[in-house]
């Protein structure tokens, strides 16, 4: 990376920091270019040399949300194993040891989390969920014994769009609930599908 790219990435840093920052004060409606500006220490003119609007910057920090998320599970010592070498009867993930950490790193960032979830079209979560499937919900459904592609899609869109609810209902309250109560619904509601 020269010199110019460096530059350019840590003033990208500095903005997604920034963003997410004031989303942590506020909704991201009430946001602006100014604000996110002054609290990066970038000019307007920057700024707009990356991004059209906060919309796009929105989807661009989604990069760091997600690494900071990834870093949650890092820091838990939590990696996923390769699950050709699983026996079937760990091959489930929906469990505490995955979802209490997922649900602590939701619950201190709540409101990026609502605002991820208010505006879903923006950061396009199409590309994690192609991830997600092809390296671990396929390869799990496989070892199950599902190898027809379009019941897996089916399956895969019903999971994560239950868990997904769950997780909703959750932020929108607040996160009043205990987490290991939200994981005991999230574990009921698949056992019962299984």
């Amino acid at each position: 990376m020269n010199r110019s790219e460096s530059k350019f990435q840590n003033t990208a840093e500095k903005m997604d920091n920034a963003l997410i920052s004031l989303i942590n004060e506020k909704d991201f409606a009430e946001i602006n270019v100014a604000e996110i500006c002054a609290k990066a220490g970038v000019s307007r003119s920057t700024f707009y040399d990356h991004y059209q609007n906060t919309y796009d910057l929105l989807k661009e920090t989604q990069k760091t949300i997600m690494a900071n998320f990834h870093k949650t599970f890092k820091d838990a010592g939590i990696t996923f194993p390769d699950i050709s070498k699983l026996e079937k009867d760990d091959l489930f993930f929906i469990s505490p040891k995955y979802l209490v950490p997922y649900l602590e790193y939701v619950k201190k960032n709540k409101r990026i989390f609502r605002t991820y979830l208010t505006h879903l079209a923006t950061f396009q979560p199409q590309e994690a969920y192609d991830d997600l499937f092809k390296y671990v919900l396929k390869p799990v459904f496989v070892r199950m014994g599902v190898v027809d592609n379009s019941l897996m899609q089916y399956m895969s869109k019903f999971f994560l769009s239950g868990i997904t609810a769950i997780v909703n209902e959750w932020v929108n309250g607040d996160c009043k609930d205990d987490i290991l109560f939200i994981v005991e619904i999230i574990t009921a509601c698949i056992k019962a599908a299984r």
